[in-house]
């Protein structure tokens, strides 16, 4: 999963990167209003952090400017406010949680996790298809009960079609959330990854090519 971070403190900036890539995350970062409004609005994601207290133009209207241009992806606040009337003012800009300086960075992983589990449709903690199963929580693979050995990008690929089963996903859908914007994976890199992970998963659940347009983690049948 490809996730923004919006942060004008380079360190904390440094520090949110960090934790996030420890947790599985591809990250971007920028540092004011105004880069982070155009990234987003024209880069895809699938969530972002930001703090509301941004140079060249606050975190509200950043958040106005990408609910503006369609990117209905869920949205973490960070902020130094802690009055009543400012989480009133992020939530109706679009805001999806809100988070209060300071924070420990495993409430920032968890808070993530929760908001990309939700939009995938899933109350649940622990993502499953079929033999396979993906803790959201702490981030872990098991396939038939057992832990389930994934590189980084491995792990990174799976979990996004963990979070889209059955849906037919591109090349460039992968490439565009699953990396984040200074890596430009080319077709070949990806089509070898996928094939390390098909090889791992034993053919159940199967991850399917279907040429010329992507791949696809097809759901097992359920006996009716």
């Amino acid at each position: 999963m490809r996730i923004l971070v919006a942060e004008d403190d380079v360190a904390l900036a440094a520090q949110l990167r960090a934790a996030l890539e420890a947790a599985g995350f591809a990250v971007d970062v920028e540092h004011d209003g105004e880069a982070a409004s155009f990234a987003g609005s024209a880069e895809a994601y699938s969530a972002a952090v930001l703090d509301l207290g941004l140079p060249r133009k606050d975190g509200l209207s950043v958040l106005h400017d990408w609910r503006g241009a369609g990117r209905n992806w869920p949205v973490l606040v960070l902020t130094a406010r802690n009055r009543w009337s400012d989480k009133v003012a992020g939530f109706n800009a679009g805001a999806d949680d809100y988070l209060t300086k300071p924070f420990l960075m495993d409430e920032v992983v968890l808070r993530l996790r929760a908001m990309l589990r939700r939009t995938a449709g899933s109350a649940a903690a622990v993502l499953q298809a079929g033999p396979l199963e993906y803790d959201v929580v702490r981030g872990r693979f098991s396939l038939q009960g057992q832990s389930l050995q994934l590189t980084a990008q491995e792990h990174k690929i799976l979990a996004y079609f963990m979070h889209h089963p059955g849906k037919l996903l591109t090349r460039s859908d992968i490439g565009e959330h699953v990396y984040a914007r200074d890596l430009d994976p080319d077709s070949n890199t990806i089509d070898v990854l996928i094939g390390r992970i098909r090889r791992k998963l034993g053919g159940a659940p199967q991850l399917v090519t279907e040429r010329g347009q992507g791949f696809r983690l097809l759901l097992p049948e359920v006996p009716g």
